[in-house]
């Protein structure tokens, strides 16, 4: 079950990172171009916010039954990575991409929807790339 999981979770990763650039750079172009807010921006962002969930949930069981989760080993870089840096950065990201939904869903102008987009959306995305563990950045990580 553990090896399914970091599959589905390291797989799906690359889903959410392009639903969350497609967004992003949709939301950047549409705000500069002062573009109507549409029924399929309202979907792409919407999609991009179901998949980052559904990470934080595959994460989330990861989390608590993955052997690289250890308290007592803080001081290895590995062990610190996955305990706090991973969880701490990916749940910040998380929160800021359902902030810029949420507040593009209440706001009325189509430009100021489209602003909150990019800009929480793309904080998301910048933290999220800092936090995932890549192959360069941390021993034993692949790619999927």
């Amino acid at each position: 079950m553990y090896s399914g999981l970091v599959h589905a979770h390291s797989g799906l990763r690359w889903v959410a990172l392009l639903l969350l650039v497609a967004a992003v750079a949709t939301a950047f172009s549409r705000w500069q171009g002062r573009a109507d807010f549409t029924e399929s921006n309202r979907k792409l962002y919407l999609f991009t916010l179901i998949s980052v969930h559904t990470q934080l949930v595959l994460g989330l069981v990861l989390y608590f039954i993955s052997p690289k989760v250890d308290f007592g080993m803080m001081s290895e870089k590995l062990y610190r990575f996955y305990t706090v840096e991973h969880l701490a950065g990916m749940l910040i990201a998380i929160a800021l991409v359902t902030v810029g939904y949420s507040r593009a869903k209440r706001l009325s102008n189509a430009t100021a929807k489209h602003k909150a987009v990019a800009i929480f959306m793309g904080l998301g995305l910048l933290l999220i790339l800092a936090s995932i563990p890549w192959p360069f950045r941390i021993p034993g990580a692949g790619w999927f």
